[in-house]
Parts: structure tokens; C-alpha cells; sequence
């Protein structure tokens, strides 16, 4: 970490860090309006497309279960660890990918398809740490947090698409399906711009202010928010590159928590059970798995759409509130739809009150649940432990997604309505640790959101 001699004042490092209020609101009056440039744009759209290829690898296990099954002879068991080993990958993924950031016979077929689903898993590891970050670092703040959020718009698409086109079709031409997005993806990326605030980062400061001026367009005044990149970045090239270990030092703790925690509240509150295993959730509660799957489809993407055009403009806490207070209310009516049919009583009613519980779910974790958590993680690292910080949250929740998809049939086993409350429990929680902790960031730069809670990271 970095030093300063006993003399040194105080204030000094910390201005360092801390913008001045005049010199924020000059820089917001010259870059609140800046505009969705057509490379802003195309670069998005480069970067979600492999957003969308991690949807369709979640959203593939739910209508490939029964298929694969059958054809494999697959037990529930073995099932479990197809559908969990795409987490392992995503695992390993995510550990790396903060340092690449910053620099024949059934048993046989099935030990195969496992290998596939584990080396899908390393990929969208990587990208669901990549992506969000990068689209952060490349759009102005008044846009930042919409586009950063259609990270998660793509993998609803994905997911719904693999649901929908899932019900009809075998799951061999499903699993090929998913090869399409990611050459359009590696076609793209041969043509956009690179983070102009990893370009600082390694000193490139031509080669920054250039790929700046392409993303803000060819007339457009960057002189403000290139100083502003320009100034923080040098202030943190006095501190050493920070390893996994200096990010439990106290200057990035709250950081860290809210990073973490929303990492661990988002998985935990039951978003992959459901995603993993949706059909089996509706052949349970005794409503039809393709009807149940298109209804998921017809909620999801709106509502993740929704949560796209308020998130610059509601914010992301109350986003987040809302969300997460919808998730806990339906994984509540889906556990009271389990505890009915247990009970063996209003057996008409149980199976449609399963169904709401779950569209319920789907609609409010698509809303903010599902983005804001990855747009919050790219918006508060410093870009000093931002390589670090990003893997270590990122591999959090994929640990997470895998503990929750592999442990999601047991539970099921030992209590259906038991795991549905206990899901309904942890999305009350996440509404109380966003009420106390996470700060809203909307209509900031990243600069100003990083230095505000990590003030006295110069000591």
C-alpha cells in the first residue's frame, strides 16, 4: 500500500480523491447530457452478446432435463451435477477473469456433456465479470447505469429463448443453437473501442483520449471527463496494485461488504433454482412445465426491460428495495402452494398459486435483483483492486449459483414449501441490507462514487 511521511497532511491525500462540489457540478453540466453514441452503442451490443450466451446456458438445464434424462439414462443425481457444473466452470472463470481484465456409451456421452456445460461455465465466468465492467467504463454517467443493466436484459433474452424454443425442439439442436451468438460476438469485438480507463490505467493516455473521443463522438468536448480519468488514475498509481489478500484491508471494507453481500443475497434468495429447474418446479405443483415456461417468458423480459428504462431515472436503491420485496412475496405464495398440496387441501388452487408465486419471482428479480447487483460491482471498486475485487465478488456468486442449483432437487425432496420459504426469508433480508448499506450511485461518475466511499484509501 502506499505511505506518506508524518508530515505529510492529511487532507492532502484525501483531496487527492475528493472532487471538489464546484469542479462535480461543473463536470456533471458538461456531461449529464451526454448523448448514446452509435459506438457507445455498438460496443454494447458487442459485449451482450455474450451476456445472452450466458442466459441460454442457464436457461438450457430447465427444458433439457426431462430429454436428457431419457435419453442418457440419467439419474437425478447425475442430473444435478450437469445442471450445478456449469457453476464450477463459471467458478473458475470468475477467478481469472479479473487478472484477464486487467491483463462413446451412455456414461461415456454423459461424462462428455459435462465437460461441454464445465467449459461453458469458464466462459460466461469470465463474461459476467467482464461485460458489466466494461460497458460501465465506456458510457457516460447519465446512460451508465440503462446500458450496463441490458447486460442483464441479453441473459433474460437468453434464458427465455432457450425456454420458449426449448419446449418444441430436441435438446441436442437447443444445445447448438448457443454456438451463433458467440460468433457474432468474436466478429464484433475485431471492431470496437477498448475502456478508456483501462487505457489509463496502463498509461496509455493517447490511445485513451482517442478511444474517449470515438465513444463521445468525433465533435464532442472530452477535455473534462479525460482530466477527470487522468486525475484519479495517477492519484491511485501511487498506491501498488492491490492482490486479493489487500482487499480486506479496512479502506475497502465497505466496498467489499455491499459487493459481496448483494453477491451472496441475489444467489441465495433462489434465482438459479428456479431458473435451473423451472419445469420440474411446475410438474411438482401439478401445472403443465411448457405453459408454466412460456408464462416465465412472456414476464421476464418486460419487466427486465422495465427495470432497463428506470434504473437512470428511480435509481438503483429503490429498484433494488422493490425487487427484492417482490422476490421474497413470491417465493412465499409458491412455498404456501407446496404447504397446501402437502396439506391436501384447495388442490385447484395450489397449482395456479405456484404458477403466480413463480411469475411473481421472475417479473420482480428481472426488474432490479437480477442487474443491479453486477451494476453496483463494476461502479464501486477502485480501478487499483478493481481486477481483484471483480474476480473475488464474481466468484462469490457463481459459488453460490452452484450451491443453491446442485442442492436445489434435495431440498426440494426433504421440503418443498420449506425451501420456498427459506428463499422467501434470505429476499427479506436483501431488502433490509439495501435499506442500511448500499448507497445510490445514479447521476455520479465512477470516479466521484469510488473516491466517496473509499476516501482514505491514500493514508
Amino acid at each position: 500500500m502506499g505511505s506518506r511521511s508524518d508530515g505529510d497532511d492529511p487532507s492532502t491525500s484525501e483531496s487527492l480523491l475528493l472532487i471538489t462540489t464546484e469542479d462535480r457540478q461543473q463536470r456533471r453540466s458538461n456531461t449529464s447530457s451526454s448523448p448514446a453514441t452509435a459506438v457507445v452503442v455498438f460496443s454494447t451490443v458487442v459485449a451482450v452478446s455474450g451476456s445472452y450466451v450466458f442466459g441460454s446456458a442457464v436457461g438450457f438445464s430447465s427444458p433439457a432435463q426431462t430429454g436428457i434424462m431419457e435419453d442418457l439414462s440419467m439419474s437425478l443425481e447425475e442430473y444435478s451435477v450437469f445442471g450445478s457444473i456449469l457453476t464450477i466452470g463459471a467458478m473458475v472463470g470468475a477467478v481469472m477473469s479479473g487478472k484477464i481484465a486487467d491483463q462413446l456409451g451412455r456414461r461415456r456421452v454423459s461424462w462428455l456433456l459435462d465437460v461441454g456445460r464445465l467449459l461453458i461455465g469458464y466462459g460466461i465466468g469470465v463474461l459476467s465479470y467482464v461485460v458489466p465492467v466494461y460497458i460501465a467504463e465506456i458510457t457516460p454517467q447519465n446512460l451508465r447505469g440503462a446500458f450496463t443493466t441490458v447486460n442483464q436484459l441479453m441473459i433474460c433474452i437468453g434464458v427465455s429463448v432457450m425456454w420458449l424454443i426449448g419446449t418444441f425442439i430436441h435438446w441436442r439442436s437447443l444445445a447448438l443453437i448457443g454456438i451463433i451468438p458467440c460468433m457474432l460476438q468474436i466478429l464484433g469485438l475485431l471492431f470496437i473501442p477498448e475502456s478508456p480507463r483501462w487505457l489509463a490505467k496502463i498509461g496509455l493516455w493517447k490511445e485513451c483520449e482517442y478511444a474517449l473521443q470515438q465513444l463521445r463522438g468525433e465533435n464532442a468536448d472530452i477535455s473534462e471527463e479525460a482530466a477527470e480519468i487522468r486525475d484519479y488514475t495517477e492519484t491511485l498509481d501511487q498506491i501498488s496494485e492491490s492482490g486479493v489478500f489487500d482487499l480486506f484491508q479496512p479502506e475497502y471494507a465497505k466496498s467489499l461488504i455491499i459487493g459481496v453481500g448483494l453477491m451472496v443475497l441475489q444467489q441465495f434468495g433462489g434465482v438459479n433454482a428456479i431458473a435451473f429447474y423451472a419445469n420440474s418446479i411446475f410438474i411438482s405443483a401439478g401445472f403443465s412445465s411448457s405453459i408454466g415456461s412460456i408464462a416465465m417468458v412472456i414476464v421476464q423480459v418486460p419487466f427486465t426491460l422495465l427495470g432497463v428504462l428506470l434504473m437512470d431515472v428511480s435509481g438503483r436503491r429503490p429498484l433494488l428495495m422493490v425487487s427484492a420485496a417482490g422476490t421474497c412475496l413470491g417465493c412465499f405464495l409458491t412455498g404456501i402452494s407446496f404447504l397446501l398440496q402437502d396439506l391436501q387441501e384447495n388442490k385447484g388452487v395450489s397449482p395456479i398459486l405456484a404458477l403466480v408465486g413463480v411469475l411473481v419471482f421472475t417479473g420482480s428479480f428481472s426488474l432490479g435483483m437480477g442487474g443491479i447487483p453486477w451494476v453496483i460491482m463494476s461502479e464501486i471498486f477502485p480501478i487499483n483492486i478493481k481486477g481483484s475485487a471483480g474476480s473475488l465478488v464474481t466468484v462469490v456468486n457463481w459459488f453460490g449459483s452452484w450451491v443453491v442449483s446442485y442442492a436445489f432437487n434435495f431440498l426440494m425432496k426433504f421440503s418443498t414449501e420449506g425451501t420456498f420459504f427459506m428463499f422467501s426469508s434470505i429476499c427479506c433480508v436483501t431488502v433490509l441490507f439495501v435499506a442500511k448499506l448500499v448507497p445510490e450511485t445514479k447521476g455520479r461518475t465512477l470516479e466521484e462514487i469510488q473516491a466517496s466511499m473509499n476516501p482514505f484509501i491514500v493514508n
